[in-house]
Order: structure tokens, then sequence, then C-alpha cells
């Protein structure tokens, strides 16, 4: 019984801990673009996503990877055996690098209040995908343990998640160069009624 409620309570984790990373860095791409802002906008916009950005790094997003980790350590106390598995190492390495993406997210947030982010808009939309790889990933090995499908159906779906991020790429780039246009024709708007 112990190791239902600690797999309930692991999922529940996982999906707070993610709705979070992938919230908190789509706040970190918007924070930056409110650089773009004239005043009194950008002050007011970059107040308000650094109260964000702490709110739910500290509110959600970490107790939601304290759980998760909490949990996944009481599943393993229930059945110590799966830690002799291949597949578990490899979960493993892949929560560990999402740890690290998680306080390294940390930083970000501290260095986007203190005016020091050198990331560009577009450099945090790539940054926002690697937990939606990292997702993929650890589902695949948690379901499919040492029988991590390779057929063709998998490659597909793995293509798919790969097409989707690379679409998403492109209509954010899209959406930047349309508003650059926009602006620039805004700008030129005085300039041919004088």
């Amino acid at each position: 019984m112990a190791y239902s409620w600690f797999k309930a309570f692991h999922i529940i984790g996982i999906v707070v801990w993610f709705a979070g990373l992938f919230y908190l860095v789509r706040l970190f791409i918007y924070h930056v673009e409110a650089n773009q802002e004239p005043e009194p906008a950008k002050t007011i916009l970059k107040n308000q996503y650094q109260i964000m950005e702490k709110r739910l790094y500290n509110i959600i997003t970490t107790p939601g990877m304290l759980v998760t980790v909490a949990m996944a350590i009481g599943l393993v106390s229930t059945e110590p055996e799966v830690l002799k598995q291949g597949w578990l190492h490899f979960k493993l390495l892949c929560v560990a690098l999402l740890l690290g993406y998680h306080h390294y997210c940390g930083r970000l947030m501290k260095k986007l209040a203190a005016d020091e982010c050198r990331w560009s808009s577009q450099q945090l939309r790539a940054l926002n995908e690697a937990p939606t790889v990292m997702l993929v990933v650890i589902v695949m090995l948690a379901v499919f343990k040492n029988n991590l499908p390779t057929d063709l159906t998998a490659w597909l779906i793995f293509a798919l998640i790969i097409f989707m991020a690379v679409t998403i790429q492109l209509y954010a780039k899209k959406r930047r160069l349309d508003k650059e246009k926009l602006t620039a024709q805004i700008g030129q708007i005085p300039q041919e009624q004088s």
C-alpha cells in the first residue's frame, strides 16, 4: 500500500514541478522582452514578472521538485532491488540533469532581477525546450524500463517531438519579426505625415 501512495504523490509532484519549469522560463522570456518596451511600461512589466517568477519558483516549482524527489526515495525504499536496473540509472542521470536545470533557472531568475541576464528571448525559448525533452525521456524510461522501443513508431514519435520544438521556435521568430516590422511601420507614420 505504501508503494501506491508514494507513486501517486510522485506523479503529482512531477506534474507540479514540470508545470512550474515550463512556465518559469516563459516568464523569463517575457521579462527579457519587457526591455524593448518604453517607460513606464518597461519598469512595471519587469517588476511584475519578477514577482511572478519568485512566487512560481518558491511556491510551486521548488515544492513540486521536493515532493517528486521525496516520493521517489519512498518508492525506492519499498523496492530497493530496482536500484540494480540499468534503466533506473539512466533515469536518475536525467533527473540529476533536471535538478541542475531547476537550480540554474533559480540563478537566471536572480540575474534577471539584478538586470545581469545576457540571454536573449530566442535563447530562452530554446532553453525552455530542455524540460520537454527530459520529460519525454524520463516518462519513456519509467514506462518501458529496459524494453525501450526502438522501432519505427518510437522514431516517429521522437521526430514529432523534434518537429514540435522546431515549429515553436519558428513561430516565435515569426512573431518577433512581425513585431519588428510593425514597430518600423509605426515609426515611419509620423515622418510621412509631416
